[in-house]
């Protein structure tokens, strides 16, 4: 039998779609209590409100953020209300860093507008320091249990060129080696940081990316399940590492793909 989670909260950074919100899902169906940080325009609310009020039908508490947390005054103000709404007993047990916001530009072009240095510094920022931003200040806030999970999202581009992705290539390439870092100097903390690279998941993300049609097309061809992964296929994996029989896996990339990246 699970233990009681009455003190224990997820914390997902870009939780109102895609992984993140699959996440969300999962997690409150384990007992769970959900905070969820997102920014996502007016007309979007009311579909967002739907998989809120899902989460919330499982018996869970939940606190939502329409705030951009991807800025130092919108991080210390979640993190603030955050603190003010716990109880005694609260922690944080597992972070899961969602977040998908990059250029995806083509670094030749025949004119202007090519990749600029600033679009790699906004990618990076937003797609890999963050993680940082946001761990350093809820051990600042002492909001993490004393068994942590760190988790966030690579993607084979972070090792495997594809047109256009060089942005968040290197993101997600900032990205691991941070988790790493993570991993080993704050261990004593108890943290235990972790990263999924999920295969090809039909995320709206993932839809942006130029030709992601014919990526789509590839990767079918190459997994030996013959599907694409899911979300749901990755929120279980952001279910297993936060049990404790994984507490001994830590500073690592974990393929969740069905075989997608064996050929």
């Amino acid at each position: 039998m699970e233990i009681k989670r009455d003190n224990q909260w997820v914390l997902v950074l870009g939780g109102s779609s895609g992984l993140g919100l699959a996440s969300a899902h999962k997690m409150a169906s384990h007992g769970y209590n959900i905070i969820i940080v997102h920014r996502d325009r007016r007309s979007d609310l009311p579909q967002i409100e739907s998989e809120f009020k899902k989460i919330k039908s499982q018996g869970i508490k939940l606190m939502a953020f329409n705030v951009d947390g991807l800025s130092a005054d919108g991080r210390s103000a979640i993190i603030n209300d955050i603190k003010n709404g716990f109880l005694t007993n609260d922690v944080v047990k597992v972070f899961v860093h969602s977040v998908a916001k990059g250029s995806l530009k083509p670094m030749k072009t025949d004119g202007i507008g090519g990749l600029s240095n600033q679009d790699f510094q906004i990618t990076t920022q937003a797609m890999s320091f963050s993680l940082y931003d946001w761990v350093k200040d809820l051990i600042v806030a002492q909001l993490f249990s004393e068994d942590a999970r760190v988790l966030s999202f690579t993607s084979e581009g972070s090792s495997r060129v594809i047109k256009n992705y060089a942005a968040v290539s290197v993101a997600k390439s900032a990205l691991e080696s941070l988790t790493r870092s993570i991993a080993l100097e704050f261990a004593s903390l108890g943290i235990k940081a972790n990263c999924i690279q999920a295969g090809v998941t039909l995320t709206k993300s993932f839809k942006m990316i130029p030709g992601s049609d014919l990526i789509e097309k590839h990767a079918l061809g190459r997994n030996p399940n013959n599907r694409l992964t899911t979300p749901e296929d990755v929120a279980n994996v952001v279910y297993l590492l936060s049990k404790d029989e994984a507490k001994w896996v830590t500073g690592t990339v974990i393929k969740v793909d069905g075989g997608e990246s064996l050929r």
